[in-house]
């Protein structure tokens, strides 16, 4: 299914001895793991422990950071990797799921606009073949009548609504690893529930094709 091809026989993805500082700042120390293909991982702490930078250091996305140690992907260390080829893989072989979707989508673009643009940079598909991937993404991550939500911007869309185009922005290349950063935190209780199941169903389903770090 994916159109990024494995290269490496061993974990997915790795961290070895991981530090990063803002400044004199200790934001993340020394943390080490190793994450499979399939596995599902959670990263457990109190707030300002370190998750959210744990998980951003993975993508590079931290500018004001200096990080040390190894961030392994597929057998490749990331943070020897120009900022070229980070953003060739932002999206495509690594994507991420952000705490609050109000602050990561575009309002001035509708929800389809931002999922097709994701799609057209990265597969190199027609415009129109990314917009009916991008409503069928919707429709798969619950988001009812999505070839109208489709032209919805994000303030037009419920809390619950906008998690979910997140989610189906963040799948809509088929990542390899996918990185969520508290994902229902903003969300009540029900929907929250709610998000979370349709993230384990879609898990189980990649079960074999994908790795889902959790902070």
């Amino acid at each position: 299914m994916s159109a990024h091809a494995t290269k490496h026989d061993g974990p997915l993805l790795e961290l070895d001895h991981l530090r990063v500082t803002f400044g004199d700042t200790v934001a993340v120390d020394d943390v080490s793991l190793a994450i499979g293909r399939g596995e599902r991982v959670a990263l457990v702490g109190e707030s300002g422990s370190g998750k959210s930078v744990t998980a951003l250091s993975i993508l590079r996305l931290l500018n004001d950071a200096q990080t040390s140690g190894v961030v392994r992907f597929d057998g490749e260390d990331l943070l020897a990797k120009s900022e070229r080829e980070m953003r060739g893989m932002r999206g495509s072989a690594i994507a991420m799921i952000f705490q609050e979707p109000m602050t990561a989508l575009n309002p001035l673009y509708t929800i389809g606009d931002q999922i097709a643009e994701t799609i057209v940079l990265h597969d190199g598909v027609s415009a129109n073949e990314a917009r009916k991937r991008a409503v069928a993404l919707l429709d798969r991550t619950g988001i009812t009548e999505p070839g109208k939500r489709v032209n919805s911007y994000p303030h037009q869309l419920s809390g619950g609504q906008r998690q979910r185009a997140m989610i189906a922005m963040a799948l809509a290349c088929r990542p390899r690893l996918l990185l969520a950063d508290e994902p229902t935190t903003a969300l009540d209780v029900t929907i929250r529930a709610q998000i979370v199941e349709l993230l384990l169903e879609l898990q189980r389903e990649e079960a074999e094709k994908r790795a889902w770090p959790c902070c």
